[in-house]
């Protein structure tokens, strides 16, 4: 894997509290496991989250995979963290452990 995906990820993660891997856009998912992503934190009020298209670049696909050591998407990071993909994020928002995490980045 090259280092510049790495890198680009990295930064990413590390330069903004929640940024979401998913299939499309924050306004037009293309898959429904990005769309519930989406929904949720839309759900928790938190309107400032990086959303990065994985399409705009091949490389981001076995990046994020070799990045976070996770086969799927859509990724959830929170203050720099892996969180998980979507049924994660739903377990997490259904137990109220996603809000309490998210607690000062919504509104």
């Amino acid at each position: 894997m090259t280092t510049d995906i790495q890198q680009r990820i990295h930064e990413q993660v590390t330069s903004n509290p929640v940024v979401l891997y998913i299939k499309g856009s924050a306004k037009f998912p293309q898959c429904g496991y990005s769309a519930n992503v989406v929904r949720i934190l839309n759900l928790l009020g938190v309107k400032d989250f990086l959303a990065v298209n994985v399409f705009d670049d091949p490389a981001y696909v076995p990046g994020l995979v070799e990045y976070a050591n996770w086969p799927t998407l859509p990724q959830c990071y929170i203050n720099g963290e892996f969180i998980g993909g979507s049924d994660i994020l739903t377990e997490m928002y259904q137990s109220g452990e996603l809000q309490q995490l998210l607690s000062g980045h919504a509104g």
